[in-house]
């Protein structure tokens, strides 16, 4: 996964606003835990598709 550090430093969680960690394949929300997948190098920040916490 390649993203921008500029665009990581502005982007934040759709559901909390909390702030978003790179992971694998996905980004993982620091407040409510939703990891929002990755798809060629194109963060897809929507509620809906996101993976809730366990």
């Amino acid at each position: 996964m390649n993203i921008d550090a500029q665009l990581m430093s502005i982007i934040v969680c759709p559901a909390c606003h909390g702030t978003l960690a790179a992971e694998v394949d996905e980004l993982v929300c620091q407040g409510c835990g939703n990891a929002y997948p990755v798809r060629d190098d194109i963060p897809v920040l929507l509620v809906d598709e996101a993976r809730k916490p366990a």
